[in-house]
């Protein structure tokens, strides 16, 4: 009986992985999805999303996402390109937060702050590839990750899925995250640079965007929430009619571009909304963002400098943006936000549908 059993835990061991007393590691691997002219590549690496290419209105094929050519830069990489961020994307004030009365204080990691997740959140792991299916009808690519009690400071083993899923000229990213033991805070996001131009094409400027969020969520000079917000009307932040990316954007103060949250028109509910709308007249593309997540950062690559990207092109500030559905910021710190508490009981689920079309003579 004994001797079943200790074959039975070395079959366990080595099922998960576990060989010659260390845990063997998943290879960083590249993945491609393609269904008709749309084709996209991810790497287990931060879930990250490498490529996105389809044509633009001549039918000619572009890659539309900041990103590297080879996926080990990513590991190198701290502009997020693509990445899967958290375990609490964006900002949490003072590297803390309390819960339940416990006081947990984080792993602080842009000044006195905890950003996007802490110095090693879940972008800067391997996942664990669960389903592949690369063509067919619903080509789709589903990465796993157990992000233990303590990691960067947050409490309780969290289980997270991210899904790539493609349609018909369309992209789905569904994240899902379960508390297996403990209440914790959870806010994923698609940290995706978009340049409907082609990734090498240069600034955004002219890029035409609407997003439907009549209000923002005032920041201090450290980008922390005030817990205050403010009507757009009338200001550079207001793109509830199409502007350009350029047209207002030298009017901000104190900033080198746009890099703040919008309060998604209907977003109590968790019912799938619009949330953007971005056009490129040159191209021709069109990208159309809906959600389930309340808030939309919109960030327009500020501190990105000097980064050689693909095919040795130099990214610059304003070289693309970023349409990134979440929580608010901060939330954990403002009970009047939102809540981003997830619970054994009360999972987390955030869906992004992103829709693709062209303007002019090619008509997909």
């Amino acid at each position: 009986m004994t001797k079943i059993f200790l074959l039975l835990c070395l079959f366990f061991l080595a099922a998960s992985g576990f060989v010659n007393g260390s845990i063997k590691k998943e290879p960083i691997r590249l993945f491609e999805l393609k269904k008709g002219d749309l084709s996209i590549k991810v790497t287990n690496w931060g879930a990250t999303l490498v490529s996105v290419v389809l044509p633009d209105k001549n039918g000619k094929l572009g890659d539309i996402v900041l990103g590297y050519d080879s996926v080990k830069a990513y590991k190198n990489d701290t502009t997020y390109f693509g990445a899967t961020v958290g375990r609490v994307a964006n900002r949490i004030g003072g590297a803390q937060f309390t819960l339940n009365g416990m006081h947990y204080k984080l792993i602080a990691n842009e000044g006195n702050n905890t950003l996007h997740g802490g110095p090693k959140g879940i972008t800067y792991v391997v996942w664990k590839v669960v389903r592949y299916q690369k063509e067919g009808a619903s080509p789709r690519i589903t990465f796993s990750y157990l992000s233990v009690d303590g990691d960067q400071g947050f409490p309780g083993d969290l289980l997270v899925t991210v899904s790539y899923i493609l349609g018909k000229n369309s992209l789905s990213i569904i994240m899902k995250a379960k508390a297996l033991n403990k209440p914790t805070p959870v806010n994923l996001v698609n940290h995706a640079y978009w340049n409907l131009g082609n990734h090498n094409s240069g600034n955004i400027l002219d890029e035409e965007v609407q997003i439907f969020g009549s209000q923002i969520t005032l920041v201090d000079d450290h980008l922390i929430p005030t817990g205050k917000f403010a009507s757009v009307k009338g200001t550079p932040y207001d793109f509830l009619k199409p502007h350009t990316v350029g047209s207002r954007i030298n009017l901000l103060n104190k900033t080198n571009g746009y890099d703040i949250n919008y309060v998604l028109d209907g977003a109590k509910g968790k019912e799938i909304k619009k949330a953007a709308i971005v056009y490129d007249k040159k191209s021709g593309r069109v990208l159309k963002l809906s959600t389930n997540a309340p808030g939309l950062q919109f960030y327009t690559a500020n501190f990105v400098k000097n980064e050689k990207g693909k095919g040795g092109f130099v990214y610059q500030p304003r070289s693309a943006l970023c349409l990134e559905s979440q929580a608010f910021p901060d939330s954990v710190n403002h009970p009047n936000f939102p809540s981003t508490i997830v619970t054994p009981e009360k999972p987390y689920k955030h869906v992004m549908f992103i829709k693709f079309s062209t303007k002019g003579p090619y008509v997909r």
